[in-house]
């Protein structure tokens, strides 16, 4: 124990400040200690002890020392500011933010205390007044680095991304050496669709960082919205170069590996994720999903019981697409759904409530797709756009897809009233976008599919918003206020299973294009790989679409029926091999399965002339191809389910009148295809009459169905007006 003079201890004291700023901690500590042996309430040695102890991972022992300092002298506005960083350490929040308070009574100007006290509401997710706080010491000290780049990441939660990218902009003009603004300003950027921009900020963050991981794995997935697959993929590879333990970068490059049809090494990297990370957010399902592309079965029924029982579990396990081939539970498919509506898209109310539309002459409707070319979304609806009655409704089309040049996107464009390219608008300004041209009812086609933009629908761009047509299912999502079917496609029973109003049309759902050229080439067997003779099934669904089952049934239809082949189209050369050797392990020559290449849109409707029989997946139906089969002549066979997705061609041979090609189990189905492919003349009679049904029922009358969905529209309007909420409607015959 010391014994010195009231000098001397001020010696002592100053001795061990002049360690203390040096960063020597340890002689430092022994001196402030021994002081406090001889003066107790040496307040000020109380206090950087207390310090010193934060400083050495000790906060609690840190608390404790400057309750003592404050005990003493309770004026002393540091005390409170240096206890405030100690309980903040410790976890203890609100007495961190009382602590600062109390510092900012003490002194007002202290910009460091606001910007703490900001960083403290910050982990409290009180984004508004962490707002607030940094506003504070902004105003207190201009060149705060720190607190601009804060601000910026509030800005960001608080979704006022231009408000966030300026924010990094002046973090980077005080100091452009810090790579955290840059990445962070990336990320911005991106959000707000300047995907160019925001690869130039990564850039810059990787130039001040070159082991910077989180930026490259970044960089790559702004090149991947930019179609640029191969780039995208060498920056993942930098990233697994400098941090192989980052579950991010295996994802992304999975997905660009997709992209470019490189499944197998894909699915390799969605299991080297889920090794490192099993609880990655939705990867179980993308790695399902892949595998299904491909035609990979491994370990199938083990794999979807596992993701059926997380999603039950309320995890974040899969989207819902995936689950569409994957399960016949319409419960499990809306919760999904809800599961990743809410976690991705939940309701942003940032634009404010939208105003009462008044009524106008004309119903103003917005269509929005990524798919306006040739595509299988717009060969259904270019037909329909072409036939809505201008006098009643001005139609729009806000597109986020490429701008393909193609013949499909010229007639698209020379449709609508006016076309509007949003690619470059983040949903925020798309939303207000759209509620500047005061559209009345907004239509989703993508619905939850991966190009869509559900972010625009979340901030309530129209006071009407309907999903239809692009996604088999509900969005799950309550900004969703109608879903476009019809009596096959949901019964009464079934409307719990969706979070919209059904819209009940009264045929078939889907639209279609009477317009549609088929090629006058009439292909040889030869030409196109299959048997002078011999019963031909087909089917040209996508390959996430067969199941197990279903290649079963399949096997057993070759079996039953002596020389016949199954005519499929495979997108990939993995899945190709894959069905062959699934076919060879069931007994089936592999050569019995012919695969059919890419053709043009004419072609490959003419290509359906030299089938006999169109034989449907479950339980993800056909439904562009399954009318493609039907506007050429095929006859479709499919098997009914429970889900919106296995009722489609039901739906369609409804409408054309072909009820006897809808099965209701397996068994049912293989055996009206075995009846079909051994009677040449029963099959004749389903032929001649679907050829004479074509231009004479509902599903290919496309007038009859316009006006039908605009009846729908009609409906949806007077409710609104009348200040009724949404609720399923009736269209009649």
């Amino acid at each position: 124990m010391l014994n010195l003079s009231a000098n001397a201890l001020q010696t002592k004291f100053k001795e061990a400040v002049v360690f203390f700023q040096r960063g020597e901690l340890a002689p430092a500590k022994a001196i402030f200690e021994a002081l406090l042996m001889t003066e107790p309430n040496f307040a000020d040695a109380l206090h950087l002890l207390g310090i010193i102890e934060h400083q050495m991972n000790n906060p609690q022992r840190a608390v404790e020392l400057i309750n003592r300092a404050i005990g003493i002298d309770s004026t002393r506005a540091a005390f409170y500011f240096n206890r405030g960083n100690a309980l903040h350490e410790l976890g203890q929040l609100h007495a961190a933010i009382d602590s600062y308070d109390q510092t900012i009574h003490i002194q007002p100007n202290v910009a460091d205390a606001y910007f703490n006290r900001g960083v403290v509401y910050q982990e409290l997710s009180n984004w508004k007044a962490a707002l607030e706080n940094y506003n504070r010491a902004i105003a207190l000290k201009s060149n705060f680095a720190e607190s601009y780049f804060n601000r910026g990441n509030t800005l960001w939660h608080l979704t006022q991304l231009e408000e966030a990218v300026d924010s990094y902009d002046t973090a980077i003009r005080i100091n452009p050496n810090y790579p955290g603004p840059y990445f962070n300003r990336g990320n911005a950027l991106h959000a707000l669709r300047r995907l160019q921009a925001a690869i130039e900020s990564y850039d810059q963050a990787i130039a001040i960082k070159p082991n910077f991981a989180n930026a490259y794995i970044q960089r790559g997935n702004a090149l991947q919205k930019l179609k640029q697959f191969e780039n995208a993929i060498k920056s993942y590879d930098c990233a697994i170069s400098i941090e192989p333990q980052y579950a991010e970068s295996y994802v992304g490059r999975a997905a660009a590996r997709q992209e470019l049809k490189q499944l197998e090494v894909a699915i390799t990297d969605y299991e080297k994720a889920i090794t490192i990370k099993p609880d990655f957010d939705y990867l179980l399902g993308m790695l399902f999903h892949a595998k299904m592309k491909c035609c990979d079965w491994r370990d199938f029924e083990k794999n979807i019981a596992e993701l059926i029982k997380r999603i039950d579990h309320g995890e974040k396990s899969s989207t819902g697409f995936p689950l569409l081939s994957l399960t016949t539970s319409l419960s499990i498919q809306r919760k999904a759904a809800e599961i990743w509506l809410n976690d991705k898209y939940p309701v942003n109310d940032s634009l404010g409530g939208i105003p009462k539309h008044l009524k106008s002459e004309k119903i103003r409707i917005g269509y929005f797709s990524a798919d306006f070319h040739a595509h299988p979304t717009s060969f259904l609806l270019a037909e329909l756009f072409e036939l809505h009655d201008k006098n009643r409704f001005e139609v729009i089309a806000f597109s986020f897809g490429p701008d393909s040049h193609d013949e499909m996107r010229k007639r698209l464009k020379k449709t609508f009233d006016e076309f509007i390219d949003v690619r470059h608008l983040s949903d925020k300004e798309a939303a207000r976008l759209v509620r500047d041209k005061n559209i009345d009812i907004a239509i989703n086609l993508g619905g939850a599919t991966v190009n869509s933009r559900t972010g625009i629908f979340a901030y309530r761009a129209a006071p009407i918003q309907v999903n239809y047509l692009g996604y088999p299912g509900t969005m799950g999502a309550e900004y969703f206020d109608y879903l476009i079917a019809d009596g096959t496609i949901i019964p009464e029973e079934a409307q719990q299973y969706y979070v919209e109003k059904i819209v009940y049309l009264p045929n078939s759902y889907q639209a279609n294009d009477s317009k549609r050229k088929i090629a006058e080439r009439i292909f040889s067997r030869k030409e196109l790989g299959l048997p002078v003779d011999g019963f031909i099934f087909c089917c040209f669904n996508n390959n996430h679409k067969i199941t197990p089952d279903t290649f079963n049934g399949w096997m057993r239809l070759l079996k039953a029926v002596t020389g016949s082949v199954l005519f499929l189209y495979a997108d990939n050369e993995t899945a190709k091999q894959n069905l062959k050797k699934e076919a060879q392990g069931r007994g089936v020559d592999s050569t019995r399965l012919v695969f059919g290449e890419r053709l043009t849109p004419d072609e490959y409707l003419a290509r359906y002339r030299i089938a006999d029989l169109f034989l449907n997946t479950f339980p993800f139906d056909a439904g562009t191809t399954a009318s493609d089969a039907l506007w050429a002549g095929l006859p479709v066979l499919t098997r009914i389910g429970e889900t919106f997705v296995s009722r489609v061609a039901a739906s369609l041979l409804t409408a054309i009148d072909l009820p006897e090609l809808i099965t209701d189990s397996q068994e049912s189905y293989e055996a009206m295809a075995i009846e079909l492919a051994s009677n040449p003349a029963k099959l004749d009679i389903i032929r001649t009459k679907l050829s004479a049904n074509r231009l004479t029922t509902p599903l290919f009358n496309t007038s009859l169905f316009t006006q039908h969905l605009e009846e729908a529209y009609t409906q949806m309007i007077e409710r609104y007006q009348a200040d009724l909420s949404p609720d399923h409607i009736y269209v009649t015959a």
